[in-house]
């Protein structure tokens, strides 16, 4: 299916100021401890707390606490190191699965991504059910990563779907105005007919991230998409990607995600 991007009125940022270039062999401590990839800032203030981590040789209880160039950092008496996080933009193809590992042994998104060094601690930024395509962020970067998910954040995601029987421009009201699922109301922030006359090919853009929502939306109406493509999250698209293919995104990109997060 060829799809095009469509236009919407971007919505409104949290306002931020330019992230500082940090050296990685210093900075604070928790910060530290996810540059090391041993799980998210969050998680590190929690291990800081538990006494569960040294610097030098001395339990060190205060998140803020600066570490410095040399120091030795121990988390549960293992030596930790940062190291350079990997962003990662992958257009997803069909019958993948959006998780790091599938118990099943299905085809993952992580199956795609092959880089020399390896793909330790990257993992999938939100999720695409298995046959949606389409814009999938992925990283190491634990504390980016958690807060483009959380709500308050309201990180703007656009799709294009195709429908089985025509969309009515009754039910488009329906569908922004919003409809209540089984597990509460959800509305789209905006929802469009991508093209002139052509009641099948709907553009939709929206910040939550329920579990399929969109479809279910759609089925609350009677209505089955045969095809779904997120062609924008975060405003990161797939122009010149091929399907199942993937990059690294360039400092531009990554400077424009702190600031979408506020990081300082």
């Amino acid at each position: 299916m060829q799809l095009c991007l469509f236009v919407m009125k971007p919505m409104a940022r949290p306002r931020a100021t330019k992230p500082p270039m940090e050296r990685l062999e210093s900075g604070r401590l928790n910060r530290y401890i996810a540059r090391a990839g041993v799980c998210s800032r969050r998680k590190a203030d929690h291990l800081i707390e538990n006494g569960q981590v040294q610097v030098n040789g001395q339990k060190i209880y205060e998140f803020w606490y600066q570490v410095d160039k040399g120091d030795e950092v121990r988390v549960n008496g293992k030596i930790i190191s940062p190291r350079e996080f990997l962003y990662v933009l992958l257009n997803k193809p069909k019958d993948t699965i959006t998780t790091a590992k599938d118990e099943r042994g299905r085809k993952t998104v992580l199956d795609l991504v092959k880089m020399d060094g390896g793909t330790k601690g990257l993992f999938p930024v939100g999720r695409l059910d298995r046959n949606t395509t389409g814009v999938l962020f992925l990283t190491t970067d634990g504390d980016l990563g958690h807060r483009l998910m959380h709500p308050s954040f309201q990180i703007p995601k656009q799709y294009t779907a195709r429908t089985k029987e025509p969309v009515r421009p009754d039910q488009l009201d329906q569908l922004r105005r919003g409809i209540m699922l089984e597990d509460g109301p959800a509305a789209f922030d905006r929802i469009i007919y991508t093209q002139p006359n052509n009641p099948f090919e709907i553009g939709i853009e929206l910040h939550e991230g329920r579990n399929r929502q969109i479809r279910r939306m759609f089925a609350a109406l009677d209505h089955k998409i045969v095809a779904l493509e997120r062609i924008s999250y975060a405003g990161l698209t797939t122009r010149r990607l091929r399907r199942g293919r993937w990059r690294q995104l360039n400092k531009k990109e990554i400077r424009k995600l702190h600031r979408l997060i506020g990081r300082q």
